[in-house]
């Protein structure tokens, strides 16, 4: 998986969601980013302050990786949810500016971190260990995904087809090994990809934004095709052969 894209080039993939999200922000009004979030519970000033200290919990993670010292991403899910709820209701303007903020130190943790750390491990909140590089990913990840859920203009039809590509081939590889989806196939129409996950239940195939939708929860389920399991599951990567 990390022969996909060198460090420099998934970093300029991850600068160019930040710039796509913080625009977004920047032309949200007090009633807006108080309005609901396309997730459950959370208005959009939720969301927006969940980015950026997530931003902030992957430069924990590089800092593990650089120093050698451990620095998990958050103190506890706890924590966590408490640090998102104080900063919901903080003014727009600040929200945006905190989101850029916050993007720009981890993008400058991720240019100097040595190439000799990249292949640390550290471990994410869930728990599950995995290499430095794959932080570069998970934020890109982060990003695209939370950029829909703001439901402020942004769509899965906006997703860069280079974020489209590399999510589709890692959750159906994590899917597959973790039998988590009752269907035989999956093939993405335009990228000429078909995984096999095993399962026995239908064939599907959709071209790759509306399958990536489906796959990661932010579409119903189409036809009779079973709902697809919580996302993102743990990644499904030989260490040793990445």
């Amino acid at each position: 998986m990390s022969g996909m894209h060198d460090w420099r080039t998934v970093l300029g993939e991850v600068k160019a969601s930040h710039l796509r999200l913080t625009g977004t922000l920047a032309t949200l009004t007090e009633a807006e980013m108080r309005g609901p979030s396309a997730l459950t519970g959370w208005t959009r000033g939720h969301l927006a302050h969940h980015v950026a200290r997530n931003a902030d919990s992957y430069w924990r993670l590089l800092e593990w990786a650089r120093t050698g010292v451990e620095h998990p991403q958050y103190a506890s899910a706890e924590a966590r949810a408490a640090e998102i709820d104080e900063g919901a209701h903080l003014p727009a303007g600040l929200l945006s500016a905190d989101n850029a903020a916050a993007s720009a130190r981890f993008e400058e943790q991720a240019r100097t971190l040595p190439a000799g750390s990249r292949d640390a491990t550290v471990r994410a909140v869930g728990g599950w260990p995995h290499p430095a590089w794959y932080v570069l990913y998970r934020r890109w990840r982060e990003v695209e995904i939370h950029h829909v859920d703001l439901d402020a203009g942004y769509t899965a039809a906006d997703w860069p087809l280079s974020y489209v590509r590399w999510e589709l081939e890692d959750t159906l590889a994590s899917l597959r090994a973790a039998n988590a989806l009752a269907i035989r196939s999956v093939t993405a129409t335009d990228l000429g990809l078909t995984v096999r996950l095993g399962g026995d239940g239908p064939d599907l195939s959709l071209p790759s934004r509306p399958l990536l939708a489906y796959l990661t929860g932010r579409t119903e389920p189409p036809g009779a095709v079973p709902a697809a399991p919580s996302w993102p599951l743990a990644p499904a990567v030989d260490w040793n052969k990445a």
